[in-house]
């Protein structure tokens, strides 16, 4: 669905480029995570995927095109949430719903089935000027939803909502998923990439230099150990084993026996971890 090659850009009157050398692929139906600390070149990356930026070097196709190839019909196909909410303040969620929908070509979701994916259909008659941010950010979801884009680029799509619309978020980015869409998602939040991204790659210094699942990650800069924790003579006390050959280890085994086991916990280490790493080489 996309591929990226020795992307290369530097702004004008920058002394360094903000992208050296990036490359990437995302085959269709995957959710792919950007992930990197602010200033590493996400944002530029991201809007020349979506060309509003030119002047770079390297090769970028999508739609199994090279995107300077595309004509209009490329704004069609894809569908952008912006991590700032680009809307019309003294207009309602219906109204803002009703002009983009004007914008397209083709025919468009409705607006109440639209905005019932992310729970505002109650607040479809509202003005935006008075909604919270995590309200706008669910509307700005919605905007770029309308129109059924083959592919959808989410910037921070959980800014600003308390964990169980985070949750109402993150489901329906999975449900888009299992639907065939295609999606760029670029976030700070590595627990939110974990549970939904296929990939990730981390972007630093303008430059890409992990990539993979975040299983893969994970296990690969953890440690292999099992972590237990009982509540026996010595309240919660906590044995770690190596996980190599564990099953022939006589201490774990007899543990294993006891009643008192409160938790058990591979040690592979959290994408903070992985992030940390990568951002301190």
């Amino acid at each position: 669905m996309l591929n990226v090659e020795h992307l290369k850009f530097r702004y004008a009157k920058a002394s360094e480029p903000t992208l050296h050398d990036v490359t990437f692929s995302i085959d269709k139906g995957e959710v792919f995570g950007l992930l990197g600390p602010s200033g590493a070149g996400k944002s530029t990356t991201q809007r020349i995927l979506m060309r509003q930026l030119r002047g770079y070097d390297g090769k970028v196709q999508m739609f199994g095109q090279n995107i300077t190839d595309l004509d209009r019909t490329f704004y069609d196909r894809i569908g952008v949430s912006f991590e700032l909410p680009a809307l019309y303040q003294r207009l309602t969620a219906r109204e803002n719903l009703q002009l983009f929908s004007a914008l397209y070509s083709g025919a468009t979701m409705p607006v109440n089935e639209c905005l019932a994916l992310v729970d505002l259909e109650e607040d479809a008659d509202k003005r935006v000027e008075s909604f919270s941010k995590g309200m706008k950010m669910r509307l700005n979801l919605c905007r770029a939803l309308l129109h059924d884009p083959e592919f959808l680029f989410l910037d921070e799509p959980t800014t600003g909502q308390d964990p169980a619309r985070a949750r109402i978020t993150r489901d329906l980015i999975l449900r888009l998923k299992a639907q065939g869409k295609t999606i760029f998602l670029t976030t700070h939040n590595m627990a939110e990439a974990d549970e939904i991204c296929d990939q990730v790659a981390f972007l630093h210094n303008g430059r890409i230099p992990l990539i993979g699942s975040p299983a893969d990650l994970k296990h690969r800069f953890g440690k292999r150990t099992l972590e237990v924790t009982t509540a026996s003579a010595q309240p919660n006390q906590i044995y770690e084993f190596a996980m190599q050959d564990i099953g022939r280890n006589q201490e774990f085994l007899e543990l294993m026996h006891n009643d008192d086991i409160l938790s058990l916990h591979t040690k592979e280490a959290s994408l903070d971890d992985v992030f940390i790493k990568v951002v301190n080489q």
